[in-house]
């Protein structure tokens, strides 16, 4: 059999499923060290990708934009064989990447046979059935795990940049905050509304935090936060460090390293906390603790009630009461974070 000298990965799309994948690029570089390991997913996962420390290449494939069309895809094919990749393990389930690594020519080609994929792949693994039953990142790992690599370490765990670091020690310094102070970070964004906490309960939070407790607080999140952030903001007299709209993911990734508690609801930014070493409080709701729950070294005290809803995994967009979410008080998160200042939770 002829040696595994490259290595493509075909990447999945979201900032917490990428965490995810993490343990199986590392099972990957110490199953075949000498092999280059090249990353391909969608530019917005840029940033986590190059965090992931066993990824030599970020190979960026923006099918929104310079690879939507039918000419863009032949010139990203044409760059897949400059390559020569000896395998591709595609954990992305789309055809249309299946069918860009078989035009590439990539001669081992492993994944699941998901939507009319079979034809196309050269190792088609068992058991695509139970994504709904397993660990996003067991249903990720079982990939390369089928091909036969063992994967000893299944913990996701993140590279801080140096440079991001330094910028967020200037900006800490900025805000006077030293390594005595207790700094919570809220994330109240959500990739979609019904994984979101309401409003007023983190405007009742990060007052109950300034009356009760002598901690920091900062809100974070992406650009289209920022009217979010502004409307919390607006109804709190508490001094609060709003940083929305302000880091990259690297850069945040570096701020959560720095940070005591992340508190968020089921998304990116709570995996990547985990992700090194930060304590994190996780509100879920819609969303299974099960299949999406974090896995990174940092403690999670997750808050999760049966509602009695006959939905699970939910993606009901259109739920009108959102009880679920609901269900968690800000009592709750209260209680979870007296249990993190008993602890060393500030990440590593």
């Amino acid at each position: 059999m002829k040696k595994i000298q490259k290595i493509l990965v075909v990447n999945v799309n979201w900032l917490g499923d990428v965490v995810f994948t993490a343990p199986l690029f590392r099972a990957l570089k110490k199953e075949y060290p000498e092999a280059l390991i090249v990353c391909m997913a969608p530019p917005r996962v840029r940033d986590v990708s190059e965090s992931i420390r066993e990824i030599h290449e970020f190979l960026y494939y923006d099918e929104r934009g310079a690879h939507k069309s039918f000419v863009g895809k032949l010139k990203f094919i044409k760059e897949l064989k400059k390559y020569n990749f000896d395998i591709a393990f595609l954990i992305h389930r789309s055809l249309t990447r299946a069918l860009l690594v078989f035009f590439a020519g990539i001669s081992q080609r492993v994944g699941y046979a998901t939507k009319g994929r079979k034809p196309f792949l050269t190792h088609v693994v068992p058991s695509a059935e139970k994504r709904d039953s397993l660990h996003r990142s067991d249903y990720y790992l079982n990939i390369i795990e089928s091909y036969g690599i063992k994967v000893e370490d299944r913990e996701p765990c993140l590279a801080v940049a140096a440079s991001a670091l330094e910028r967020i020690n200037d900006i800490l310094r900025e805000q006077n905050l030293t390594t005595r102070d207790f700094l919570v970070v809220i994330n109240p964004g959500g990739n979609w509304d019904l994984k979101r906490w309401t409003v007023s309960n983190f405007i009742l939070l990060i007052k109950r935090l300034d009356e009760e407790f002598n901690v920091k607080v900062a809100i974070t999140g992406s650009s289209r936060d920022v009217p979010l952030a502004q409307k919390i903001k607006g109804s709190i007299k508490a001094k609060v460090i709003d940083l929305t709209g302000k880091l990259s993911l690297k850069e945040l990734l570096a701020l959560f390293q720095k940070t005591d508690v992340v508190i968020s609801a089921d998304s990116g930014p709570l995996h990547l906390a985990n992700s090194v070493g930060t304590c994190v409080i996780g509100i879920f709701g819609p969303t299974q603790i099960e299949i999406t729950g974090p896995r990174g070294k940092g403690h999670a005290n997750l808050l999760k009630y049966d509602v009695g809803c006959n939905r699970t995994a939910c993606y009901h967009i259109g739920c009108e009461d959102n009880i679920c979410m609901q269900a968690v008080t800000v009592n709750d998160v209260i209680g979870a974070l007296e249990k993190a200042r008993r602890m060393k939770c500030r990440g590593n």
